[in-house]
């Protein structure tokens, strides 16, 4: 059986997973009640590991660094206690070159190099070559699926990434692009992004080290 992370620990990892993100954003990505996840934000603020702040209109929570250590302390706990040390390390051994593929893709999708203009910005009129990235993109969450399966099996906070990056491709088909890169939604990219820092902090892996 996987082994499912406390509560107050699911409030505290996913302001880290989140980024800036609000009380009910945390709540609602991990099925949780708005109440318990502010109760433990306000105790985690109290404490320092974490900061609510406003931006441009808006306002969420932070991780402090203090935040990200104790995080990463507990995260280290859990996987002792589940015994998954190994399975996410063989895991995140394999996404290294998905994560390649999967930035190759992206890149794709925001620049369509021209003869003038090697780094000509996408303007999705080239049918063929947005196809080729969208199929690449679902090839990649096939393998993608494989994995977030591995790892809920040990871990139960892994599980839905691969049904949100699907949803995601669905609404693309739709026409909708914005759900390959958009930063106001659960988009292929945002989600992908999200995912991966999960997974280091999994591992207490610095960011930019496994590439």
């Amino acid at each position: 059986m996987a082994f499912s992370s406390a509560p107050e620990d699911l409030a505290l990892h996913g302001v880290r997973v989140l980024g800036f993100s609000t009380t009910s954003r945390v709540a609602a990505r991990y099925g949780m009640d708005v109440e318990t996840v502010d109760e433990a934000l306000l105790d985690f603020e109290a404490r320092g590991w974490v900061r609510r702040s406003s931006f441009a209109g808006n306002s969420g929570w932070s991780l402090t660094d203090t935040g990200r250590a104790e995080n990463e302390k507990r995260l280290a706990g859990e996987l002792d206690r589940a015994g998954a040390r190994d399975a996410v390390t063989d895991v995140h051994a394999a996404f290294v070159p998905l994560n390649r593929r999967f930035g190759a893709a992206c890149t794709d999708w925001q620049i369509r190099p021209t003869r003038l203009d090697p780094m000509a910005f996408n303007d999705h009129t080239d049918w063929a070559w947005d196809e080729r990235v969208l199929r690449t993109l679902a090839n990649v969450g096939r393998s993608f699926a494989e994995l977030c399966g591995r790892l809920a099996e040990s871990l139960a906070r892994f599980d839905g990434y691969a049904d949100r990056y699907s949803s995601a491709l669905r609404k693309v088909d739709l026409g909708q692009r914005a759900w390959v890169d958009g930063h106001d939604r659960d988009s292929c990219h945002i989600l992908w992004i999200q995912f991966h820092e999960d997974l280091l902090a999994t591992l207490g892996i610095p960011r930019g080290s496994d590439t």
